[in-house]
């Protein structure tokens, strides 16, 4: 951390009294990004406001919210996101939206850990593209955060132009990642002559956005918004009455609902999209200060979702699911064509076939989609192959299997830190592919895995792969109920790591989650690592479950999505306590990754 007169360094002066420090903190990809942190002018405070700025500008142009805030017992910290301001990158761009959120997470923890601020001590006010990326953090990631202020979310944007976001679509297709200029005016975004000028004259201002970025945001702002219902974070609404910039109705939608108890919508009449930057701004600061002392105020508590699984909106899901669609209707006749067509021309692909002979949930089809190897009877079984290995929740599983192997390598470097022993137990490996392919590429000198599985068939498969690698004198595999605790608790050698990978997902009750959950704790030592995964957003839930069956008896494949937020409780509950998460870009599957508490 370095002090710095930002009167010198920077084109948008910050007006707060307080001293600001300049600091960099790296993030998932080893990128270091720039952020600035005002200390609390009150001596031990551990309250914390982060601020997140909105799409073209960066930090600097929140400095004067530290000051017409008025929250001296509040650290603050804003950073330049990724592509931003004096953060590195293409201007304007990013890897994926999915990267800056996760980006968003490893701030926070970096403030935790550097700054000594409990997560649970921590408000984020956010705006427009900033509010999509803490939304969508809120949702993924489930943070125990006291706040969140959105002011004038980016969940869809104008673009004016009829069927621009199709255009954009298309081209992206044809030329890959390329930019386009914002159209807006700094006259259209406030009121305030001196924001229009600062913003005007400011060189680190990047108009340019890539398609990349901004079609994820269209992508991650319609999931987020869809399923608000999984934040119950206290959550503030600033909606401004006259926003050239983005559509009101998706920000009243995520609103409606937002799972949140204690949630607030203000609408300002008039105000341009720079809502925390207009001209009579201290309407909705005044919104904003009491909203944040009132949480500061407050005990902090989360909703006990232990029982979603029965009173919860993702159990009326799954009712709605099972329930038969109207006997005329466009829906059950367009799904009735789908499974046709799959047990016809749709048995020309190998990967069909599979999923129709063994279920497609089961470990025999996720080897398939792992392997991702287009295979089919003719070129148009081929094809057929290739469009169906190429759907968004097998590509999502494909991505899953690369952040379990993250989260192994994370494992076990960890475990050694701690100077355990290696010994890795996975209680529902399927064909144990993930786990193989992963082992293989670390030390096993003085390794001990185990792989298990409920299916003769899985464990012979997972066998002949073993054997064909060569690594029967590190990797076993048995046959054994992963919802049996006894059998868990007694693993001998205890691991020091346990997997429980694309299982959970499958059982929409949480009462045998519990019990597997407690055969871990039981298993693991105080120190000791759990990998789990996790599917809270499938945007093809009715197409599978009305036209997929499942490995068990052939029944329709019916998921229940377990929020992540609910999944952390019951991990927290059987004694374990996250330290880190993944996620695909879709937001479809999540692997993390527990600490065993003592």
């Amino acid at each position: 951390m370095r002090s710095a007169n930002l009167q010198i360094n920077d084109p948008a002066p910050n007006p707060t009294t307080r001293a600001v420090y300049e600091g960099e903190f790296e993030t998932h990809d080893s990128t270091r990004l720039f952020y600035r942190h005002w200390a609390a002018l009150s001596t031990g405070s551990r309250k914390a406001i982060v601020l997140l700025h909105r799409g073209h500008e960066h930090s600097a142009r929140l400095g004067h919210l530290v000051e017409e805030l008025s929250l001296p017992d509040c650290a603050f910290f804003a950073w330049d996101a990724r592509g931003h301001g004096r953060s590195p990158g293409e201007r304007g761009d990013g890897p994926s939206v999915a990267a800056s959120v996760r980006d968003l997470d490893c701030f926070i923890r970096h403030i935790r850990d550097a700054h000594g601020i409990p997560t649970s001590e921590i408000c984020v006010v956010a705006q427009s593209v900033g509010a999509v990326i803490a939304a969508a953090w809120v949702h993924d990631y489930a943070p125990p955060i006291r706040g969140l202020v959105l002011a004038a979310p980016a969940f869809k944007v104008k673009l004016y132009v009829p069927f621009a976001r199709t255009a954009l679509k298309v081209m992206q297709q044809v030329r890959g990642n390329f930019f386009v200029n914002s159209y807006v005016k700094a006259r259209f975004l406030t009121h305030d002559p001196e924001r229009i000028a600062s913003y005007n004259a400011d060189p680190l201002i990047a108009r340019a956005i890539s398609v990349r970025m901004l079609l994820g945001l269209y992508e991650t702002a319609h999931r987020v918004v869809e399923d608000a219902q999984a934040i119950h974070v206290p959550t503030q609404v600033l909606v401004s009455g006259a926003d050239y910039v983005v559509h009101r109705a998706p920000q009243a939608r995520f609103f409606k609902r937002l799972g949140s108890k204690d949630k607030e919508y203000h609408s300002f009449k008039g105000f341009y999209h720079d809502t925390l930057g207009e001209r009579d701004r201290h309407r909705p600061i005044a919104r904003v200060r009491e909203f944040v002392l009132r949480q500061f105020a407050a005990t902090a508590s989360t909703p006990e979702l232990q029982t979603a699984d029965r009173c919860g909106y993702t159990a009326d899901e799954v009712q709605a699911l099972k329930a038969p669609l109207p006997a005329h209707s466009f829906k059950r006749l367009r799904f009735a064509m789908t499974r046709l067509s799959m047990n016809t021309l749709g048995r020309l692909s190998d990967g069909v076939r599979v999923g129709l002979r063994t279920g497609f949930d089961s470990g025999r089809m996720l080897d398939y989609v792992y392997q991702n190897k287009a295979q089919g009877f003719t070129p148009v079984g081929r094809w057929i192959d290739r469009s169906f290995l190429d759907a968004v929740g097998w590509k999502g599983i494909r991505v899953r299997k690369v952040h379990l192997t993250q989260a192994i390598e994370q494992a076990t470097r960890l475990v050694r830190e701690h100077r355990l022993p290696v010994s890795i137990l996975d209680i529902a490996a399927g064909h144990g592919r993930y786990v193989v392919d992963a082992v293989q590429r670390l030390p096993l000198s003085t390794w001990s895995v185990r792989l298990r599985d409920y299916s003769p068939q899985n464990v012979v498969a997972g066998q002949t792969l073993i054997r064909n690698r060569g690594l029967e004198h590190v990797i076993s595999f048995e046959k054994a109920d992963a919802f049996n605790a006894e059998s868990i608790a007694a693993a001998d050698p205890r691991p020091t790591l346990g997997i429980v990978s694309g299982l959970y997902e499958l059982f929409p009750d949480n009462a045998p989650v519990q019990r597997s959950l407690a055969g871990l704790a039981r298993a693991i030592p105080p120190g000791g690592y759990l990998i789990y995964t996790g599917q809270p957003w499938h945007p093809q839930l009715e197409l599978i479950a009305r036209t997929l069956t499942s490995h068990r008896n052939g029944e329709p494949w019916i998921m229940r999505r377990r929020s992540q937020a609910e999944l952390d409780q019951l991990v927290v509950e059987a004694g374990f306590q996250k330290v880190e998460q993944w996620i695909d870009e879709w937001g479809i599957f999540t692997v993390s990754l527990a600490v065993r508490t003592s």
